[in-house]
């Protein structure tokens, strides 16, 4: 018997291609849908301290998460919270940026 391997592959080339384009979209959708969700509590804790500090970014933006956790420091607690009951952030993150403000650091 032959060996096939290169065939088999040349004729599973387009349908390997299809995969992994697949792969790739799917990957791509769950990090767009992570940066995008606003919860309720979210909506009701931050939106003052989104229109003060991130107003100019969208709301279904990755940009806008990284401008909240740039802002972090000056958030309000109650956004604080919403941001870590919705997991956009950790409890250890927000931690770990209380000690540094306590010790002087930003």
């Amino acid at each position: 018997m032959r060996y096939l391997g290169p065939l088999l592959f040349n004729c599973y080339r387009p349908v390997i291609l299809v995969l992994m384009f697949c792969l790739v979209c799917a990957a791509s959708q769950t990090a767009w849908a992570q940066a995008g969700t606003i919860t309720p509590a979210m909506q009701n804790n931050c939106a003052n301290d989104y229109k003060r500090f991130c107003g100019e970014y969208g709301l279904q933006s990755s940009a806008l998460n990284l401008c909240m956790r740039k802002a972090g420091a000056k958030l309000s607690p109650a956004c604080v919270r919403a941001l870590v009951q919705a997991g956009k952030v950790s409890q250890a993150e927000v931690d770990r940026v209380k000690a540094q403000m306590k010790k002087g650091g930003r």
